[in-house]
């Protein structure tokens, strides 16, 4: 096919997708309510802010120990096999050992309380978030702006420990410093599952709009990967006279338009991205392949979350199999090959280890995935958020070793004011947590041009 007949198909396909977007179909935003997510019916609710201190009591870590230490009955892995078939067994014992033997929680839960902890109630909920504020003497130098910080499965707010120390530091060449807002989603960590059906992004997005308003802040950033990147989109195109700014580590956009262009870049890649990052989204053919392989888990928490989760609550080595395999993965898809699964390159057993004592010592795992449910239903789905334009001035840091890269001119069919779309030159899905200094970069970078505006 030569160059203008190409040219010509790919320019006239656009064009329809464009005229089928925005004038055969109009969507309009949706008015989400408040809802009441504990049991029974509404009950009027104390909304004071109250510090919050984590402490896991001796019983909870008295079980752990006694269920790590009895005999664990594990498959061996397939001779030369790393990751390939999931978490490989070898390499779990070594993490068995070391949680029995050498890793200490009153140490990290000693570490995690030096940032500041809070829990109030909403929807009859009560959600836990860390608020970190600068110096009083950078508040009083800089001007302060408030960043709401959303992580995602199976991560947790420990994600932005890394982060937040340099989020909330005097950074040379900036007149702004942040005030963070991190919290746990519903149904994750210390934060309350809903004991009703319904609670999916679209109704977190309006909890944490609520947490921000409560808090006093009448305009806010918003930062997030994985669940926090939908969460965030949500919240922007639902309360665009709020989100002042919105930014991204994980880019998922599946608009008519977007979902188009992406099959018909397959033709001409380099019309879409440099030609030297063509291979992180075509061709199509492996990229889906990959994503096939690495989102079986995606279904059976879409559809029976309390299922796996019966057996993921009942077993600390089953629960850290099932949330460290993505650790692996998703920081680097070809660890896959090495036994280790390439864990320790980027986190110490600590830190991994940290994040899934969240999920055991609070047994939030079932109300987590609950979150994938709630995300495919029909109700979800009605909101039609994807195709409804984001407007919000929003900024995009993409990370290679992510699932899926969506090149910047497709990301415009739904985020319309993309100001800033820069791929890293390292890193993967948990962007924060991995590399939590480029990232802040990003976000420097991208708020200092928002505020220009």
């Amino acid at each position: 096919m030569g160059f203008l007949r190409k040219l010509l198909l790919i320019k006239s396909a656009i064009t329809v997708v464009f005229i089928a977007r925005y004038l055969l179909k109009n969507p309009v935003i949706p008015q989400l309510k408040d809802q009441w997510w504990a049991d029974g019916s509404p009950k009027v609710q104390d909304e004071k802010i109250t510090p919050f201190k984590i402490k896991v009591s001796d019983e909870v870590l008295i079980d752990l120990n006694e269920r790590l230490f009895k005999s664990t009955r594990m498959v061996p892995a397939l001779e030369g096999i790393g990751f390939q078939y999931g978490f490989n067994a070898e390499f779990l014992k070594t993490v068995q050992q070391y949680w029995m033997n050498k890793y200490n929680w009153k140490e990290q839960e000693a570490f995690l309380n030096t940032f500041a902890h809070f829990k109030t109630n909403i929807g009859g909920l009560g959600i836990h978030f860390i608020h970190a504020k600068p110096s009083k003497e950078l508040m009083k130098n800089k001007k302060v702006l408030p960043l709401l910080l959303l992580h995602g499965w199976p991560g947790s707010f420990i994600e932005f420990t890394k982060i937040i120390p340099l989020l909330t530091r005097e950074t040379e060449g900036y007149d702004f410093v942040f005030e963070l807002v991190v919290p746990s989603l519903p149904g994750y960590g210390f934060s309350d599952p809903a004991r009703k059906p319904g609670l999916g992004p679209a109704e977190m997005g309006l909890i944490f709009d609520r947490l921000m308003k409560r808090l006093l802040y009448d305009k806010y950033y918003v930062q997030g990967g994985d669940w926090g990147s939908l969460i965030g989109s949500n919240m922007a195109t639902l309360f665009p006279d709020r989100v002042k700014g919105l930014h991204l580590n994980m880019v998922a956009v599946s608009t008519i338009g977007s979902n188009v262009g992406l099959m018909l870049g397959s033709l001409w890649p380099s019309l879409l991205m440099p030609a030297d990052k063509v291979h992180l989204t075509y061709p199509l053919s492996s990229k889906f392949l990959h994503i096939i392989q690495e989102t079986g888990y995606f279904h059976i928490q879409a559809t029976k979350p309390d299922t796996v989760g019966m057996a993921l609550s009942d077993s600390p080595i089953g629960l850290a199999a099932y949330i460290l395999e993505k650790f692996s993965t998703w920081t680097k898809a070809s660890s896959t090959k090495l036994q280790d699964g390439g864990l320790l390159q980027k986190f110490t057993m600590d830190e991994l280890l940290n994040n899934v004592m969240i999920y055991w010592t609070t047994n939030s795992i079932t109300t987590s995935m609950r979150l994938y449910s709630e995300a495919m239903s029909a109700k979800t789905f009605g909101y039609d958020l994807d195709n409804i334009a984001c407007v919000v001035p929003t900024g995009a840091a993409v990370f290679p070793e992510e699932l899926f890269v969506q090149p910047a001119p497709l990301v415009k069919f739904k985020f319309t004011n993309l100001i800033t779309y820069n791929i890293m030159d390292r890193g993967g899905h948990f962007a924060a947590y991995e590399e939590p200094q480029l990232l802040a970069d990003e976000v420097l970078q991208f708020v200092q041009q928002v505020e220009k505006l």
